[in-house]
C-alpha cells in the first residue's frame, strides 16, 4: 500500500471533535461513521455493535447502497470502551476501486481510539440520564399513591409510569388468586387493555413460584417462552416481571412486556426497574395504610356521633314524651289534650327516626349497606335530590333476618316506583317510608309490608296525599 500524499490532519480533528462532543450515543456513533468516511474516501462505512442487546443498536452505517463485497476494497478496525470490545468500523467502497492505505488504517485507529473515550462518555450519560428518569418517576409515583384515593387508580398510576419509564409495549399488574395462580388487574397499554385484563398464570408456574417468593424474573421472548402460560403471551417479546414487595408483604407483580421483536431490556435497565417496583411496593403499602387510618378516623367519628345521638337525644326526647303524656293524663288538661297528644306521636315519630339514622351511621361507609334495612335507607338516601326532602323512614320488626333476599328485591323494586311517583307529584313537603313485618293480610299469612305516604298534589280524589301499599308473603 502506499500513502496518500495530502494532508488529512484537519480533518481527523474536525472528526474527533464530532465524536467527543455529542453524549447522545447514536449521535457519537453517527459522528464517528461519518468521520471514518470523510478521512478515508470510502464510499460507505458502518459500525457493526458486537452487542446489541447492550445499547439497543445493531448496526450504524453512512447511507447508500452496499457494495459487491467480493469486489470492494475493505477496511476493518475494531473500537474498544476500556476493556470490552464495543464493535468494528468496516469501510468499503473506495473510487475506483482503490486499495486503502496504511495511512487510512493509521488514521482510522486513531479515530477508533477516541471513540472508545467518546462512547464511554455517552455510556456514562446515559446511564445517569436513565438513573434520574427511574428516580424522578419513582418520586412521582410515590407522590401521587399518597395523595390518591382509589386502590384501583394508585395500580394504574404504578402501571403507566413503569410502561413510559421502560419503554415497554404495556404495563401491568397482578394480583394473586384465591387458587394459587396470579391474574391481572391493571393493565396499561396504548393498544389493547382491556383484552388483557383477567388473564391469568395457573398455579404451580416456575413463575409464578419465583414472583411468590419475591425474585424477579426477566423473558427473553413472552411468546416462546414455556414457563408463560397467559392467553396475551403471543403479543409480546422481552418482559421483566417484578414483584411489588414491602416489609415482606407481596402486593403484586409489575410485568413489562415489549413487543415481539423488540429490544432486550439490559442489566442497567433491570436494575432501575427492579428498584423502582420496590419503592412502588413501600409506596402502596403505605397509601393503603394512610387509607385505613381515614376510614379508622370516619368510623370513630360516625361512632361518636351515633353514641351522642343514643345516650343524650334519644334519651331527652324520651323524656319529653314522658312528660307530656304525665300532662295529658293530669284533671283538667282535656282542652289541651289533642295537642298533646299530637306533641307525643311527633316525639315518637323523632325518636323512630334517630335511632334509624343511628343505625345508618353504624354501617360502614366504605361499603355498601347490606341487608333490607340498609338497601332501603339507600334507597330513601339517593331519592332525596329528586323529591327536594329526605324521606322519614320506620322500620318494625326484624327486616334484615325475617325477610328472604328474593322478597327484598322486590320490595326494593315497589320501593324505587313509589318514590319515583311522589317525585312526579307536586307540592311534596312531606314522605313517609314504613317496612314492616310480620305483616299479616287479611287471610292470615305472615309477610312484609311496605306504605309509601306523601302529602303532594293529585291524591285520593284529587286531594292532596297519596299512600302506597305493598304486600308480600314470607
Amino acid at each position: 500500500m502506499t500513502a496518500r500524499p495530502a494532508p488529512r490532519l484537519p480533518r481527523l480533528l474536525e472528526a474527533l471533535l464530532g465524536a467527543g462532543t455529542d453524549l447522545d450515543l447514536r449521535g457519537v456513533l453517527q459522528h464517528i461513521v461519518d468521520g471514518a468516511a470523510e478521512l478515508t474516501g470510502a464510499g460507505r462505512a458502518a459500525l457493526v455493535v458486537t452487542d446489541p442487546g447492550g445499547s439497543g443498536l445493531a448496526e450504524i452505517r453512512t447511507p447508500g447502497p452496499d457494495p459487491v463485497p467480493g469486489t470492494a476494497p475493505l477496511l476493518r478496525v475494531p473500537i474498544h470502551v476500556g476493556d470490552e470490545e464495543f464493535g468494528e468500523l468496516r469501510l468499503t467502497g473506495r473510487p475506483g476501486a482503490a486499495p486503502f492505505t496504511v495511512e487510512d488504517e493509521q488514521l482510522l485507529r486513531v479515530l477508533a481510539t477516541q471513540a472508545g473515550v467518546s462512547i464511554g462518555n455517552a455510556r456514562l450519560y446515559e446511564t445517569a440520564r436513565q438513573r434520574e428518569r427511574w428516580i424522578e418517576g419513582a418520586a412521582a409515583v410515590t407522590t401521587a399513591l399518597l395523595t390518591e384515593e382509589g386502590t384501583d387508580d394508585a395500580l394504574t398510576t404504578v402501571a403507566e409510569r413503569a410502561r413510559l419509564l421502560a419503554g415497554a409495549s404495556a404495563g401491568v399488574i397482578l394480583h394473586p388468586t384465591a387458587e394459587g395462580g396470579m391474574s391481572i388487574v391493571t393493565a396499561s397499554s396504548p393498544d389493547d387493555p382491556d383484552g388483557m385484563l383477567g388473564a391469568t398464570i395457573t398455579p404451580g408456574s416456575p413463575v409464578l413460584e419465583q414472583l411468590l417468593g419475591g425474585e424477579p424474573v426477566f423473558i427473553e421472548d413472552s411468546a416462546t417462552d414455556p414457563r408463560m402460560t397467559t392467553h396475551v403471551r403471543h403479543r409480546f417479546g422481552p418482559s421483566m416481571m417484578l414483584p411489588l414487595q414491602a416489609g415482606g408483604r407481596l402486593v403484586g407483580t409489575l410485568a413489562l412486556p415489549r413487543r415481539r421483536g423488540g429490544r432486550p431490556y439490559t442489566d442497567l435497565e433491570r436494575l432501575l426497574a427492579t428498584q423502582f417496583a420496590s419503592q412502588a411496593a413501600l409506596a402502596l403499602v403505605l397509601a393503603d395504610a394512610r387509607r385505613g387510618r381515614e376510614r379508622l378516623a370516619v368510623y370513630e367519628d360516625r361512632d361518636r356521633i351515633a353514641r351522642d345521638l343514643h345516650d343524650l337525644v334519644v334519651q331527652r326526647l324520651f323524656a319529653t314524651g314522658m312528660m307530656l303524656e304525665s300532662t295529658r293524663r293530669r284533671p283538667g288538661a282535656d282542652d289541651v289534650g289533642d295537642i298533646l297528644g299530637r306533641a307525643v306521636d311527633e316525639l315518637r315519630s323523632t325518636v323512630g327516626e334517630v335511632r334509624t339514622t343511628i343505625f345508618a351511621l353504624q354501617q360502614p361507609p366504605a361499603d355498601p349497606p347490606t341487608g333490607l334495612r340498609g338497601r332501603v335507607l339507600r334507597e330513601t338516601a339517593s331519592a332525596a335530590a329528586r323529591l327536594g326532602v329526605a324521606p322519614s323512614t320506620h322500620f318494625a320488626g326484624a327486616v334484615d333476618t325475617r325477610v328472604p333476599d328474593r322478597v327484598a328485591d322486590r320490595l326494593l323494586t315497589a320501593l324505587r316506583d313509589a318514590l319515583a311517583d311522589a317525585s312526579a307529584r307536586p307540592g311534596v313537603s312531606r314522605v313517609e317510608v314504613t317496612v314492616e313485618t310480620p305483616a299479616r293480610s287479611p287471610d292470615g299469612r305472615d309477610g312484609v309490608r311496605l306504605r309509601v305516604i306523601d302529602d303532594g298534589e293529585g291524591g285520593p280524589e284529587e286531594g292532596r296525599g297519596t299512600t302506597v301499599t305493598w304486600w308480600a308473603p314470607l
